[in-house]
């Protein structure tokens, strides 16, 4: 009885995390440049040392990352932009890391940094990209950062410093809880690679399927209910059995 138990607990506990998984995706149907998980479960085994294994359960995994790019949608914005067909854009992580998204609405702070919506400093040619005050600012489709400084005539174009665009291969690259991808390798150092352009004024939406990721979630907490359903049952049946034991003594 114990078996059953056991499997249809790990069953209901990793249901929840698929739940979990695909809740995210949800979630972040309208984030900028927002990359879904997929999420999968597969059988194991349970060993004890060198014996065969006794019983299975089930394990939800996130295997990969939806790279599917997201809708192109103009805004019209200067601070603005999208990175087109493959690549992404080098950030520094809350940790110091290296990071890289495709979420392309930045600001510049008081300092003069230039960040991300999520506040995530940009990362430039010798770091964080800093920029002068400024009245008019342009981007390039290669990331060059041009500005006209505040006060000097509309002829005087200063160019700041160029937007780190790299195309890593995706098996090189890991998805972590802050949503955003590092490299697998925390020694590899990924180059900026020249062939990556960006459309200024323009945002990347999310890849998330709103109808699809609602009809896995509905899918998953139906099996979730069949597996506390199981659980229920072998209650009902030890409970039987033991007055059966009591009966019979």
């Amino acid at each position: 009885m114990d078996k059953v138990l056991y499997i249809a607990m790990s069953s209901a506990k990793q249901n929840m995390l698929g739940q979990a998984v695909r809740a995210n995706n949800l979630a972040n149907a309208n984030t900028t440049g927002f990359r879904s998980d997929f999420e999968q479960a597969r059988s194991m085994g349970i060993y004890y040392g060198d014996g065969h294994s006794s019983r299975a359960y089930a394990m939800t995994e996130r295997p990969a990352v939806n790279f599917t790019p997201g809708v192109m949608m103009e805004t019209g914005r200067d601070l603005d932009v999208a990175v087109q067909a493959n690549g992404f854009i080098a950030v520094e992580g809350a940790n110091g890391e290296e990071a890289y998204t495709r979420n392309g609405s930045m600001k510049v702070d008081s300092l003069g940094i230039l960040r991300t919506g999520n506040n995530l400093p940009v990362i430039g040619n010798g770091g964080q990209i800093v920029i002068p005050e400024f009245q008019k600012i342009e981007i390039g489709l290669d990331g060059i950062i041009s500005v006209i400084p505040r006060g000097s005539s509309l002829d005087n174009i200063l160019q700041v410093d160029r937007i780190k665009l790299v195309d890593p291969s995706y098996e090189d690259l890991e998805k972590r809880e802050d949503g955003l991808l590092y490299a697998k390798d925390p020694e590899e150092q990924i180059a900026l690679d020249p062939s990556v352009s960006i459309r200024a004024r323009f945002l990347e939406g999310s890849n998330v399927n709103a109808i699809e990721e609602m009809v896995r979630v509905i899918t998953l907490s139906r099996q979730y209910e069949m597996a506390i359903k199981v659980m229920q049952t072998a209650q009902q049946n030890s409970e039987t059995s033991a007055r059966l034991l009591q009966m019979n003594g």
